[in-house]
């Protein structure tokens, strides 16, 4: 779990107690399993509708995915009103999708023609808009879905 979090600046770790820092230890190795499914999901799926499409109906699959892994084990929030969490997970997500969707047709749209890139654009692409969607997910996640978890 300490490697997982090496990834935090040294003066935010520093600022962060030992079971935030697990936490977010979770939150990454949880996370990351479900952005996976949510990325591998979007190659099925572009074989039956448009990438902006499939980016959309993958995020959901990996958004499912990641309300049961983030409630039982990152926030620890198995005696929470489920249906309240969903509905702020569902919010936060939807923030989340937005974000991701932009950034992944941002990526493949203007920035990989603007600078000449043209090998594996669209998983590429994805994968990053997914990884920084991570970052406000978690925040959204800690400070609405599941506060004071």
């Amino acid at each position: 779990m300490q490697s997982l979090v090496a990834v935090l600046p040294p003066a935010l770790r520093a600022r962060m107690s030992p079971a935030e820092l697990r936490r977010i230890g979770r939150f990454l190795l949880a996370g990351g399993f479900a952005a996976f499914v949510n990325w591998a999901a979007r190659f099925p799926l572009n074989e039956i509708m448009p990438f902006s499409a499939a980016v959309l109906v993958a995020y959901g699959i990996g958004m499912v995915v990641g309300f049961f892994l983030y409630r039982l084990f990152v926030f620890e929030a198995r005696e929470g009103d489920a249906r309240s969490q969903l509905w702020k997970f569902v919010v936060v997500n939807l923030v989340g999708a937005v974000e991701v969707w932009l950034l992944a047709l941002a990526f493949v749209h203007w920035l990989a023609p603007a600078v000449g890139w043209t090998l594996w654009v669209e998983p590429i692409a994805h994968a990053a808009a997914i990884g920084i969607g991570a970052a406000t997910s978690y925040v959204g996640h800690r400070l609405l879905t599941f506060r004071g978890m």
